[in-house]
């Protein structure tokens, strides 16, 4: 998830892109560039780390141009260094991209077969070869601009998905921009036009805005813009009027960057899984973890160890674990591991997961297991931070940056990756054959799709956060894989509304919280079909019994439990291993909007730091 910013016109545009990258710096952190063409030159800045060190690299050595493209990178491929900044260059060609090619490791193969050098790590400078070998293959363009045709030519040879933007020395009369399953828009000035990821990089220039779709490409000229779809016929496309102010622009006209990153789950989850599950071997690829299939088969335990909702990511994980690899699985707050005496050998696979990398008890506890001969896998949503550095093998989500404190797509992005973690060892450990993994897998490809169906019936929650949120306590409630469902909708509802909140085991209701329970709690109980359905429906009785108020999550088509509940929050029927996917974004919104019913800060809780990087 990175920042884009493109301008062609009649005015030096170096100060123009700086500032949009500002304010897509959110989007990205690891390093920054920018290229710039002026009298047939391309002139090149980059820099490691915040965009302050780009700036100060540009304003060290002003260079003109009215022709440009930047960038702000959250590292994918290879570390966030100066060499791997963007933008990347081939020959006359200067690429910048956001997304992941999936068949770099090939192309980069046949590029260097063919005798060309890289000077980066990343799968964009790829991009840059393919598009430099084919102009000198295109000759006039035969009908196209010659970088236009040259970019096509480029993208019938890759897979995966990009926002691209492309520029050569040779033509500073256009720039082109390419788009699949990754955002790009297009902004029309006066006599300049712009380019970028997100709208709020040009909003202070223009409210005219052209929204790129799947397979398009764009050639954009200071007076102009053509538009082409996959088949390259010519597209006609009014331009849209954007009226957000620009804290708004930031947030894609959401209220708040929690609600933004609750809507972005779907394409995080996609972003997660790209390039990692293969339907038609029924496996998953998870070469990044470096785990041999020698250790594998003697592994005997694996230690998962975390803080705060990823430890709650880390009880799924050991449910999907044990069912489909059998491999006996414990998890543990970090913080309290790390002051245990554990039991771990060079038999345990230890799996850390943080979402920032740099949790202090996390990192703190993985050294210690690995003084004690235990391999240390972690799962991470930043590239290079501490905690990967620290580990053997690593398995990154690809949430992108999350802005809000509550973490909810750091969360749903760490469940997929647990879930393909535990097809791949079931795989590697004999458990789980190629047919049941095909199948498991083709069910996780649809909750992308079902999570979007989900987020539909945003609406209903204005009501339900009207009623509930006077309510000084709740008690959220689930039995097995759903248990750390309900750690985490109690975890949420008072990390943002600051109202007590309790996850408990249903089947430990008995054994104390049924005390509690009268007409002024409010139950949150997680109950769609699953094996344990017939008890949970027994506890909501319970419930019901002592006159508690019940605000279920169930099965779509579960007429029973309508009778019971005062609010029912329907979800996609969907095999057990996924409830969690599917069950966690009901709890998210139903948080999110009592909270903002109520008037909390929502994006930054009293007392909360998005990454607790002390003890």
């Amino acid at each position: 998830m990175c920042g884009i910013v493109g301008y062609i016109g009649g005015r030096d545009c170096g100060q123009f892109l700086l500032d949009g990258l500002r304010r897509l710096e959110y989007r990205g952190y690891d390093s920054a560039g920018i290229a710039l063409v002026h009298e047939g030159q391309v002139a090149l800045r980059r820099a490691e780390g915040k965009l302050h060190n780009l700036e100060a690299a540009y304003f060290a050595e002003r260079i003109p141009g009215k022709l440009g493209i930047a960038h702000t990178r959250w590292a994918t491929h290879g570390a966030p260094n100066e060499r791997n900044a963007h933008p990347h260059r081939s020959g006359s060609v200067v690429v910048v991209h956001n997304g992941i090619i999936e068949n770099h490791i090939d192309l980069k193969r046949r590029l260097i077969e063919s005798g060309r050098t890289f000077a980066s790590e990343t799968d964009t400078e790829i991009i840059a070869h393919l598009v430099d070998e084919a102009l000198a293959e295109v000759g006039d363009g035969g009908g196209l601009h010659p970088l236009h045709a040259a970019v096509r030519r480029m993208l019938e040879q890759i897979e995966g998905a990009y926002a691209i933007l492309v520029i050569s020395e040779r033509f500073p009369d256009v720039l082109v921009a390419a788009r699949k399953a990754s955002p790009l828009v297009l902004g029309l000035g006066e006599e300049e036009m712009y380019a970028a990821s997100d709208i709020p990089a040009v909003l202070m220039h223009t409210r005219r805005f052209i929204f790129m779709e799947d397979d398009e490409t764009a050639v954009l000229r200071g007076d102009g813009i053509e538009l082409f779809d996959g088949a390259c016929e010519r597209v006609e496309r009014e331009a849209k009027w954007i009226n957000w102010d620009p804290v708004s622009a930031e947030k894609q006209g959401y209220k708040h960057f929690m609600l933004k990153e609750i809507h972005e789950q779907p394409a995080k989850i996609t972003d997660t899984l790209r390039g990692r599950v293969s339907l038609e071997r029924g496996d998953v690829d998870l070469a990044e973890i470096g785990l041999d299939e020698a250790y594998v088969g003697r592994l005997d335990h694996i230690q998962i160890i975390a803080c705060g909702t990823s430890y709650h990511a880390g009880w799924v994980g050991r449910y999907l674990i044990e069912k489909m690899a059998r491999v006996h699985t414990s998890v543990d707050l970090a913080s309290e591991f790390r002051y245990s005496d554990p039991v771990i050998d060079d038999r345990t696979l230890v799996i850390a997961i943080s979402q920032s990398g740099e949790t202090a008890d996390t990192l703190a506890a993985l050294h210690q297991a690995r003084g004690l001969g235990a391999r240390v896998v972690s799962i991470c949503n930043v590239l290079e931070s501490s905690i990967p550095r620290a580990s053997d093998g690593v398995l990154y989500t690809h949430a992108g940056p999350e802005i809000g404190v509550a973490s909810t797509k750091a969360f749903t992005t760490q469940l997929a990756a647990l879930f393909m973690f535990s097809v791949w060892l079931g795989r590697r450990r004999g458990r789980l054959d190629e047919a049941g993994a095909r199948e498991l897998l083709t069910e996780l490809r649809k909750v992308p799709q079902l999570l979007e169906g989900l987020l539909e019936q945003e609406a209903v929650y204005h009501e339900i956060a009207r009623e509930f949120s006077q309510a000084h306590s709740f008690l959220f409630l689930g039995r097995g894989i759903n248990f750390p469902v309900a750690l985490e909708g109690a975890l949420k509802l008072k990390e943002i509304s600051y109202i007590h909140a309790e996850g408990y085991a249903a089947g430990e209701m008995k054994h104390g919280p049924i005390a509690l329970i009268d007409e002024d709690l409010p139950i949150v109980i997680v109950a769609p079909r699953s094996e344990t359905y017939e008890k949970v429906f027994s506890n909501l009785e319970e419930v019901r019994a002592r006159g508690g108020r019940v605000i279920a999550v169930a099965t779509e088509g579960d007429d029973r439990i309508g009778d019971y509940a005062d609010v029912v929050l329907s979800v996609p029927d969907v095999p057990e291993a996924l409830q969690p996917l599917v069950n966690t974004v009901p709890l998210q919104l139903l948080a999110y909007h009592i909270a903002d019913f109520k008037g909390t800060d929502v994006d930054q809780p009293r007392n909360l730091a998005k990454s607790v990087t002390v003890e």
